[in-house]
This record gives structure tokens, C-alpha cells and sequence, in this order.
């Protein structure tokens, strides 16, 4: 049985904090160094529902992709939700590990999760990390499809691969386009938009597009833009890193039993399709 600071080093060598970015807040929130470790629970939202899933699982350590306190804080009340999950947690011995854009850069990392849940094969990162001598590391990923797929058919895939959420799956472009290069970014990816277009890729699957940049990307050429929600895009990197825990734990003889989260945190609750047809406003004096 591993005491959670042999955990938590096996853990930051699998994503080393040094790689996330500047603003990012990775690593320990709140945990026992000298605590014994049998169980852990992997989720993508430090929220409440899921710090009271860790509790009724009898897990001493939570491990998330989304950090509790990304911007700092001063208080960790229990007047604030923020706060009443440390208090749950810290109150039933359940240690919290984050692993965010250190996740995302590392090899396997978030979108290679991403890829093998939409049955593509990985070619290169979107963004290599410059340190990574072996080409590997880095944000996004460039895939390919084993064999060509219609827009709206690998639309319907990434729908049917992840999971189900209220927003679904948003697509962008001819539907009767050839699908054979992918670009794909868990979470938020449309800050990735110039190495996209550089990969030269016929499509690119990420999360959380705003209106603007994907209205710019359709313009200025043929990509297909595939937009599904942030929590979903994210979630398999949930069932890759508690495998590779799983390794850990079977190769030093510690017994660990590992778990993954189905709460659903994405924060969306119902999706209401318009049925009004679009108005197209007339000039001033014409015709009706």
C-alpha cells in the first residue's frame, strides 16, 4: 500500500508540472503526504457532485484534469463551492491531484485520448513541444482516418464515440466533403487555429468554438470544423490516465484500485433546437 507521496511522484512523472503553461495551477490541492493510497477516482470537474462520488467510493485520492483554484484564492470557506469541496474532501481523507495543460503537452496526453476515442491514428502533435527531442510531446494532435469518411458520417462518429451531452456535436462545411486528415484538440482549441491551417488537414475537432474565429477559419478556406462540448472532448483522457496508474500500480506490487468518473460535469443541462425560420431583413423601400 503506497503512501499518497509515492503516488503523487509517479504521477507528476507521467505529467511533469514543469510542462504546463505559466498561468496554469497543476499538482497537489490538498492531501496527507503520509496518507496510505488504495483507491482512486479519475474525473475531469473538481466539482461537488464528483469530490461526494469520491466520498461514497471510499477514495483517498481524487485526480482531475480542471483545476479547483486556476486564479488563486485567499479562503477556502465552506460559504463558497470552491470551498465546500475542500471541506468534503479534506473532512473524509480524500486527498486532490490536478493534471491540466501538463496533461494536455504530454505523450500520451489528452488528445491522443481524443484520437483513439474517435478511432484515428495519431501522425504528429498540432504543436510540437521544441523540448521533446522524439516529436511527440505537445498540444493537439495530427490524425488520420484508416479510410476516408464524408463529413456528416465522421461527424456522426465523433457524436456516437463521445459522450452524450446536451450541446451534441456542431458542424461546420459540406457535408458531402472528403474527411481524410484530422486536427484534433481536447478542451478549448480554437487558439490553434494557425497550426491547423498549417497542417493542411481537412478537418479539426475540438471544443468550445466561438463564433468569429470559426466564421474566419470557414472563410478563409476548406476546413471543416467539428465542435463538441469541452467536458466531452476531455473525458477519455480520464480512462487513459487511470490505465497508466493501473501500469504503475501492477509494476511496483502497490494493489491500487482505480476508478473513473460517468458524472456528467459538462455544465449544460438541455439543448432546445430553433424552429423559426431565419428573417432576412429587406432594404429600406423594396418590394415585399
Amino acid at each position: 500500500m503506497p503512501a499518497l507521496a509515492e503516488v503523487l511522484t509517479a504521477l507528476d512523472a507521467l505529467w511533469p508540472p514543469q510542462r504546463a503553461e505559466e498561468w496554469d495551477a497543476v499538482g497537489t490541492v490538498c492531501g496527507d503526504p503520509d496518507q496510505p493510497v488504495t483507491r482512486v477516482l479519475f474525473a475531469v470537474d473538481p466539482v461537488q457532485a464528483v469530490a461526494d462520488e469520491a466520498v461514497r467510493l471510499g477514495a483517498d485520492l481524487l485526480v482531475t484534469h480542471h483545476p479547483l483554484y486556476l486564479r488563486g484564492t485567499t479562503s477556502v470557506a465552506a460559504s463558497t463551492f470552491k470551498g465546500r469541496v475542500v471541506h468534503t474532501l479534506i473532512k473524509h481523507d480524500v486527498a486532490l491531484h490536478v493534471a491540466h495543460t501538463n496533461a494536455d503537452r504530454a505523450d500520451p496526453g489528452v488528445s491522443d485520448a481524443l484520437a483513439g476515442a474517435l478511432d484515428l491514428r495519431v501522425t504528429a502533435p498540432l504543436v510540437p513541444d521544441p523540448s521533446d527531442p522524439a516529436g511527440r510531446r505537445g498540444l493537439g494532435r495530427i490524425c488520420e482516418l484508416d479510410a476516408p469518411l464524408s463529413l456528416a458520417a465522421f461527424g456522426e462518429r465523433v457524436a456516437a464515440r463521445l459522450p452524450r451531452t446536451a450541446q451534441g456535436v456542431r458542424v461546420a462545411g459540406d457535408p458531402e466533403a472528403t474527411v481524410r486528415t484530422v486536427a484534433v484538440c481536447g478542451g478549448s482549441g480554437d487558439s490553434l487555429f494557425d497550426a491547423v491551417r498549417a497542417a493542411g488537414v481537412d478537418a479539426y475537432v475540438t471544443a468550445d468554438l466561438r463564433h468569429h474565429p470559426a466564421s474566419e477559419a470557414r472563410e478563409t478556406g476548406p476546413l471543416a470544423l467539428v465542435d463538441a462540448a469541452h467536458w466531452a472532448t476531455e473525458w477519455p483522457w480520464v480512462e487513459q490516465a487511470a490505465a497508466q496508474l493501473d501500469e504503475i500500480s501492477d509494476r511496483n506490487a502497490w494493489g491500487l484500485r482505480t476508478h473513473i468518473s460517468h458524472t456528467v460535469t459538462d455544465p449544460w443541462t438541455a439543448h432546445a433546437s430553433a424552429t423559426s425560420p431565419a428573417h432576412t431583413t429587406q432594404p429600406s423601400g423594396a418590394p415585399n
